[in-house]
């Protein structure tokens, strides 16, 4: 089964060395465990534009949709047996840490 890993950062949270949120040794991991299928890193939180259309007209605003301390800064999208091993998969993630990642299935029919 697929789950979108969306990987939030949370601003109010102090990390004492960066190098902790590295998360290399992660990817490579997961990438030869064969459950990784793709990730990335996104721009910050001031660099998005949230678009709605209501009423026929576009309305854009700058930022995420919530305001708050977290926000997302990548994702990943993994292949696994079940939810049980995608929490294993997340909770391996340096940001599960200092921040948090959210396990989403992806919709099957």
């Amino acid at each position: 089964m697929k789950y979108l890993l969306l990987i939030c950062t949370d601003d109010s949270v102090t990390i004492d060395d960066p190098a902790e949120l590295d998360a290399q040794a992660w990817v490579d991991e997961m990438d030869a465990r064969g459950a990784r299928l793709m990730g990335d890193r996104v721009r910050p939180a001031e660099d998005v534009t949230t678009v709605r259309v209501r009423e026929g007209s576009l309305l854009l605003t700058d930022g995420p949709f919530a305001d708050s301390k977290e926000h997302m800064a990548g994702f990943d999208v993994i292949d696994c047996a079940d939810l049980d091993e995608a929490v294993e998969i997340a909770s391996r993630h340096p940001m599960a840490r200092f921040g948090m990642v959210e396990v989403w299935p992806f919709w099957t029919e």
